[in-house]
C-alpha cells in the first residue's frame, strides 16, 4: 500500500537513517502548471501534489498525483518509497506507476538535492509501447522554498530527453 497509515495515535519519531531527507517530508502542490512534452506527444501542462511521510522506518514513503492542468482529468500516479544506503549519500527510489512501469533509480543526495538515474525499469506484459527504457529525475529544494522536479526519460528509439518540469510548494 503506498499511502500514509492512519493508525498511528502518537506521530513516530523520524528514523535517523533518512534525516538528510526531512527537507521533503509534508505535502507539495504545484505552483504553477508543470510542463511536459517529449519528441512523440503533444505537449501538455499538468499540476501535481506529491506527499512525503514516513512510519518511523528507516525509509520515506511518497506519493505522486497528477492532473492535466486544463481538464483537471487524472493523468499519473506513483507511489513508492526512498531509501538511503547507510553510511553514504547514495539513495534509492523504489517507484511503481499506475502505467503499470515499476522502476528503481539510484542516485545521490548532496544538500537538498537528489539526482537519480534508473538502474532497473519492468513492465506489465501489456503496456504501452514504446517502452520506457530509462529515467532520470532531479528534485531540489530552491533557496526561496520551493520544490523543483525535472524528470527525462528514454524510449526504444528515442534517447534520453527532458519529459516534464515543474516546481512546488509546501501546502503543510
Amino acid at each position: 500500500m503506498c499511502s500514509q497509515p492512519s493508525f498511528f495515535s502518537v506521530k513516530p519519531e523520524l528514523n535517523p537513517a533518512v534525516l538528510p531527507l526531512d527537507w521533503l517530508l509534508g505535502t507539495w502542490q504545484s505552483d504553477e502548471p508543470g510542463e511536459g512534452s517529449f519528441p512523440s506527444i503533444t505537449p501538455f501542462r499538468y499540476t501535481e501534489t506529491l506527499h512525503f511521510s514516513h512510519v518511523g522506518q528507516p525509509v520515506i514513503n511518497f506519493m505522486f498525483n497528477a492532473f492535466h492542468a486544463e481538464s483537471k482529468k487524472p493523468l499519473h500516479r506513483e507511489c513508492g518509497f526512498i531509501r538511503i544506503q547507510p553510511g553514504t549519500n547514495r539513495v534509492a527510489f523504489i517507484v511503481a506507476q499506475n502505467s503499470g512501469l515499476v522502476e528503481i533509480e539510484e542516485g545521490e543526495l548532496t544538500g537538498q538535492q537528489l539526482t537519480l538515474h534508473s538502474t532497473a525499469v519492468a513492465r506489465t506484459s501489456f503496456a504501452k509501447q514504446p517502452y520506457v527504457q530509462q529515467i532520470s529525475r532531479h528534485i531540489q529544494l530552491k533557496p526561496d522554498g520551493r520544490l523543483e522536479q525535472t524528470v527525462s526519460m528514454a524510449l526504444e528509439g528515442q534517447s534520453l530527453t527532458q519529459h516534464l518540469h515543474i516546481t512546488y510548494r509546501r501546502t503543510d
